[in-house]
């Protein structure tokens, strides 16, 4: 089964913005890293302290007809998921993980198909 994509409008600070188009899996990765290289923000000593959000999980789809349903409700967490992501603090919001994972690609002009 092909695997969802996001379409995601990134504005920059100088006002520009494009739209890029990432797959749950790269969410994924950008998550791993950020908790692998900010422990203390992603609350490994002390969950208290974690101020990096949590990934929505990855719907786990039984049948065709429940497809349609599943992607929709999942646009929002992940919008409130990009969102929080650069409010952070400038030494996580502007690391070049974050920075990377919203930089348009060049599969970005040619958008995947489903």
């Amino acid at each position: 089964s092909p695997e969802q994509v996001y379409i995601i409008n990134v504005t920059w600070s100088d006002l520009t913005s494009q739209i890029i188009y990432r797959r749950y899996s790269k969410f994924f990765d950008l998550q791993m890293q950020l908790l692998d290289k900010f422990p203390i923000e992603g609350g490994q000593k002390d969950p208290k302290q974690r101020i990096i959000p949590f990934l929505p999980g990855k719907a786990i789809l039984f049948r065709r007809s429940h497809v349609r349903d599943v992607a929709v409700k999942r646009l929002k967490p992940i919008d409130e998921y990009c969102r929080a992501l650069v409010r952070l603090p400038p030494h996580i919001s502007q690391c070049d993980e974050v920075f990377r994972f919203f930089e348009a690609r060049p599969e970005d002009l040619n958008p995947p198909k489903e």
